[in-house]
């Protein structure tokens, strides 16, 4: 769907079976290059070449219709004279239409966005091939403004999400939210696995660190005894926005994930427990569909350990004294 009313009121506004064409320049009255100037005694030769001009507009919208197109979205302009002939032959016409969403509806159709109708033979030339298809182009009315959509588009099932609020503020919010829950989808699929959420993978390797750090009698097992320290910020943060007690919940959390690792089967369950914020209580996060993509998992763990990495091997800093304003 893109927000835009049809170029006329006297255009359809339901096409089935539509052949869309996509034009990157204007249908206007020919008019000559900026430059050319022409010279010209006789009145009628003067009404001849406004004729003319007319008639190579004429033959250009001919050729597109010809083709048999009924739908035509343009980035440039259609005046008038344009607007008759395309009206005469029952085509949806939209004008100025944006780049980006012009480009969208060539993946979304098949179409090819043509610069120019130049053909290698120097004339103007329109192939059937050019045009996309869908089910049905509709301009329907949303709210207090004009959408045209494109239903059962050939080349791919893409969708548009069409959003309404009270206010601005209320459509930010609604946005924002969906754009984060469209991005977690769209990393579940690119590395095609999840982890529970709630906590669960900060408290389980925190766990498992604090029995490996015990394995070192060295300066490494004060290192990675932070190491698992610092990943309970998470669920500990998790807890105190949700204005929960962070001491008694990561304490449960963390009983639950020990019995895991060190109880009978019938406590396996215990290493999918997260924090349940709304209930103040810790659950199975993936009975309750909790989950996270473990790409965005990984990536956080390693940037986060780079970072600290980096500021680690700052060993001493230099300070340059202001300059002293003189007397």
């Amino acid at each position: 769907a893109i927000q835009m009313a049809r170029a006329s009121q006297e255009m359809p506004t339901w096409v089935t079976g539509a052949k869309i064409a996509l034009l990157d320049f204007d249908l206007k009255k020919h008019r000559m290059s900026m430059g050319v100037n022409i010279v010209i005694d006789d009145p009628q030769e003067l009404e001849r070449v406004r004729q003319k001009e007319m008639d190579l507009t004429k033959d250009k919208i001919k050729k597109i219709i010809d083709a048999g197109t009924n739908v035509l979205f343009t980035t440039k302009g259609i005046d008038d004279f344009a607007m008759k002939y395309l009206v005469d032959a029952g085509i949806l016409a939209a004008r100025r239409v944006d780049k980006k969403d012009i480009k969208r509806i060539a993946k979304c159709t098949g179409a090819q966005l043509l610069l120019t109708m130049a053909n290698m033979d120097g004339e103007e030339s329109f192939d059937p091939k050019y045009l996309g298809s869908a089910e049905v182009v509709t301009e329907e009315r949303v709210g207090d403004n004009d959408f045209i959509f494109i239903k059962g588009c050939k080349a791919t099932k893409a969708t548009t999400i069409l959003l309404r609020g009270a206010n601005e503020f209320m459509l930010e919010e609604a946005e924002r939210s969906v754009h984060d829950a469209l991005c977690a989808v769209s990393r579940t699929l690119e590395s095609n696995s999840v982890v529970p959420g709630g906590g669960c993978v900060e408290t389980a390797v925190s766990l498992h660190l604090e029995d490996y750090a015990r394995t070192f009698d060295t300066y490494e097992q004060w290192a990675i005894a932070e190491f698992a320290e610092a990943l309970l910020v998470i669920p500990k943060t998790l807890a105190q926005n949700a204005a929960l007690d962070a001491i008694d919940l990561l304490a449960a959390l963390r009983v639950r994930h020990h019995a895991a690792r060190t109880g009978q089967d019938e406590k396996k369950d215990y290493k999918w427990y997260g924090l349940d914020l709304t209930n103040g209580v810790v659950r199975n996060s993936v009975t309750a569909g909790v989950l996270e993509p473990m790409v965005s998992k990984l990536k956080s763990l390693k940037f986060a350990t780079e970072a600290a990495i980096t500021i680690l091997r700052i060993d001493d800093l230099i300070r340059i004294a202001p300059e002293q304003d003189q007397q």
